[in-house]
């Protein structure tokens, strides 16, 4: 008992531990920058958004292999070595026998290494974890895969170290004199902070009785030579400067990736780019810590509050704009006067006109019959919703023989959703075109489930942060080159380059009934408007409140957009540039702000209406009569990528921090529930003004129903079975999403789809 009691107080009291000890104690935004990264693996941090999994199946160049665990491996060695340089500039001297030894810095940061030496223990246990269950990875490639992590660590460490071991040499041996000369010129202040550290430290001494050495020995600690203060002095001097060096090299390199950031080699992991903010941001709070001691929590909050007052004056406003439209002209003015006038009824009824001429040439496609009318109806969700929706379109209408697109009229709903729809359109035109395309192939899957996340990360910081100045061209006007660039790139580049067109080139396919004419509804945040985007003129939408004339409060829930920007070239909006606007997802892709007085922000159509179901409602509502009267019924098709009937969760016992968020969560969670119930209601109210029957079709997307591929599943991915809701997917993922349309239910609405349109 004796001997136990002598070691435990001998491990209380070594280096490692009483680093550890004071990490906790005192270094609280350290600690927060770890617990961020151990809850990302782990899971237990953004999981409903796929942030673990690109920890843990991190992609570049569209490829899961070493090189991109190696960049990883490459980020956290200097995430790491940021970590070991904080803190040691912050608290070295509370352990002021460092400065006694040889190499004082490596040897702290070697003491230094518990919490990532835990860290990355415990993430090589979760990829190995996530890739045997979820990837199916053969044992070679995973561990091919693992040393690309190792290896990038372990150079990036053994170069940092190189460095503080040759710089300590020169230091200590050869040029401390001219090193403490040139530095003593530039920071008087904190020399002076540093001696007043020196003075508390004799009296505040941290206890260590035993340090680790490189030899991996357990030693002693020698208190001779302990309160050397030139020592101390030139150890602090060369430190400072090595910070300096590393944080001038780290903001160095995101400034060159980020002039290089439209190259897709530039384009690293974006768990890559999550490491490097922390890195800077950890770096950031080590000057404060140093520079201000005790008072470096307040200085933050001052610089905070200024920051933020700034930024309410716009001193650092961005503005993200919509490609093709005129922003030097006169901005058109937003308002209920201008709104009103602009939905008169002359308005109303030329795109009435136009539109009727539409129908009458669909109608034309079927002289034998009176055909089935389809609203293709498809919900938001991201990259999921997007190759769901692909998906289940190119299986639909190949079950139909083709059928399904040429008795469809119209496409609504919000982000994926349009995307993987209006992809699919793109592919109907070009095939239709004489195009050698072959609608139903795996290729387009590929194509659009392909990584397009770790762009958009990586120029939230390289470019948004620290460049953002380089231009392009488009439709004769000038842009930045900025996040929402970078978004419609990758879209291009994963919808094959085939929609990289105007708005107004859909128009003639559209009037011809070729394809169907999308509509998109992002939501307007100035006051919850939609935003009718479209190449047809689209003001009857409003034809419900606009035939209401004697209620002087109506308030128009949609605006048409050709409408509103007419004067600003709005036929020239970049097709791409509107999908963007409706797929805008908070943090990822940022507010679209439009050339109007006020200025107008634009957000996710999803926030009004995820499925599209009350915009297809009101079409039919326009023009009830020519449908009942030339169609034999409608069939509202939705395509969703979320259960419609889930099970009811069973309540729960709370914490406080649970009840205290509740009132917040549970609006957030029944978001699609609450639009759910108002598009039933839109159809039920329907019913009882279209004569002819009112059909729906729903093929969903619900992991639930789809056994084999949940019994499969990790812990980590039971806890949230379904496809993350991002711009990000796995190999799991992707093989889920495919193959849930082969789900009992979906296969059963199918024939269902099919029995109707034949």
């Amino acid at each position: 008992m004796r001997r136990l009691y002598h070691f435990f107080i001998a491990l209380w009291y070594s280096f490692p531990f009483q680093l550890l000890f004071n990490n906790l104690r005192r270094n609280h935004v350290l600690i927060l920058c770890w617990i961020i990264l151990f809850a990302m693996i782990t899971g237990n941090f953004g999981q409903y958004l796929g942030i673990p999994y690109l920890f843990l199946d991190p992609e570049y160049l569209n490829k899961v292999n070493f090189t991109s665990f190696f960049i990883i491996g490459i980020s956290l060695a200097t995430f790491t070595v940021a970590f070991h340089i904080t803190g040691y500039i912050s608290d070295g001297h509370r352990f002021s026998f460092v400065g006694a030894l040889s190499r004082p810095f490596t040897k702290f940061a070697l003491n230094n290494s518990v919490i990532p030496l835990m860290f990355l223990v415990l993430y090589i246990f979760y990829i190995l974890s996530f890739q045997l269950d979820n990837q199916y990875s053969s044992g070679g490639q995973l561990v091919w895969n693992l040393s690309g992590l190792l290896v990038g660590f372990l150079l990036m460490t053994l170069v940092f170290f190189i460095y503080f071991w040759l710089t300590n040499k020169d230091i200590f041996r050869y040029v401390v004199c001219r090193i403490d000369e040139k530095i003593k010129q530039n920071v008087q202040v904190t020399r002076a902070s540093a001696m007043k550290k020196l003075d508390i430290a004799r009296k505040r001494q941290v206890r260590v009785d035993y340090y680790l050495d490189y030899d991996f020995r357990i030693k002693k600690v020698d208190d001779s030579g302990f309160y050397d203060r030139s020592t101390i002095i030139q150890v602090f001097d060369q430190n400072h400067l090595n910070l300096v060096i590393i944080q001038l090299f780290i903001v160095g390199l995101v400034l060159v990736l980020g002039l290089f950031k439209d190259y897709p080699s530039f384009q690293v992991p974006a768990a890559a780019t999550s490491i490097i903010f922390l890195t800077i941001f950890v770096m950031i709070s080590g000057a404060f810590s140093y520079w201000f001691g005790g008072w470096s929590a307040s200085m933050a909050i001052v610089v905070f509050l200024a920051l933020n007052y700034l930024a309410g004056k716009d001193f650092f406003s961005k503005r993200y704009e919509a490609f093709g439209l005129n922003y030097q002209t006169q901005p058109a003015q937003y308002s209920n006067e201008n709104i009103k006038a602009l939905h008169d009824s002359s308005t109303l009824k030329a795109d009435r006109i136009e539109t009727l001429q539409m129908l009458e040439n669909w109608r034309q496609k079927f002289p034998d019959e009176k055909p089935k009318m389809v609203f293709l109806c498809v919900s938001g969700g991201g990259k999921r919703a997007a190759l769901w929706t692909l998906n289940a379109l190119q299986v639909a209408d190949s079950l139909t023989s083709g059928r399904l697109m040429d008795k469809s009229i119209m496409i609504s709903g919000a982000s994926g959703g349009l995307i993987g729809a209006s992809f699919f359109r793109e592919l109907k035109l070009r095939a239709k075109q004489g195009e050698a395309i072959n609608l139903y192939s795996e290729k387009h899957r590929n194509s659009l489930s392909a990584d397009n996340l770790n762009p958009l990360i990586f120029s939230l910081l390289a470019n948004d942060l620290f460049v953002g100045f380089s231009k392009f061209e488009y439709a004769g006007n000038y842009y930045l080159r900025d996040r929402g660039y970078t978004f419609e790139e990758q879209l291009d580049v994963i919808t094959e380059g085939l929609m990289d067109k105007p708005v107004k080139a859909y128009w003639e396919p559209e009037q011809q009934a070729i394809v169907p004419m999308v509509v998109l509804s992002p939501t307007i945040i100035n006051d919850g408007r939609k935003l009718y985007i479209s190449a047809q003129g689209v003001s009857y939408l409003n034809s419900a409140i606009i035939s209401s004339p004697d209620y002087e409060l109506s308030k128009l829930g949609g605006i048409d957009y050709q409408l509103l920007f007419k004067n600003q070239g709005a036929e020239n909006l970049r097709f791409l540039s509107a999908l963007r606007m409706s797929a805008t997802f908070p943090y990822i892709t940022p507010n679209t702000t439009l050339p109007t007085e006020p200025g107008i922000q634009i957000m996710d159509a999803g926030i009004s209406d995820n499925f599209g179901i009350s915009d297809a409602v009101r079409f039919l509502y326009a023009f009830k009569e020519w449908i009942a009267e030339n169609t034999s019924g409608v069939i509202i098709l939705s395509i969703r990528d979320s259960p419609k009937l889930g099970q009811i969760a069973e309540r729960k016992s709370q914490s406080i921090l649970d009840a205290l968020t509740q009132p917040i969560s549970t609006v957030y969670n029944n978001f699609e529930n609450f639009q759910d119930i108002g598009n039933d209601t839109y159809v039920g109210f329907a019913k009882t003004w279209f004569p002819k029957p009112i059909e729906r079709i729903d093929l969903q997307y619900q992991v639930e129903s789809y056994a084999p591929i949940l019994s499969q599943m990790d812990s980590l991915r039971q806890n949230n079975a379904r496809a993350s809701l991002s711009w990000r997917l796995t190999t799991r993922e992707k093989y889920g999403i495919v193959e849930n349309i082969n789900s009992p239910a979906n296969l059963a609405e199918l024939q269902k789809l099919k029995k109707l349109l034949d």
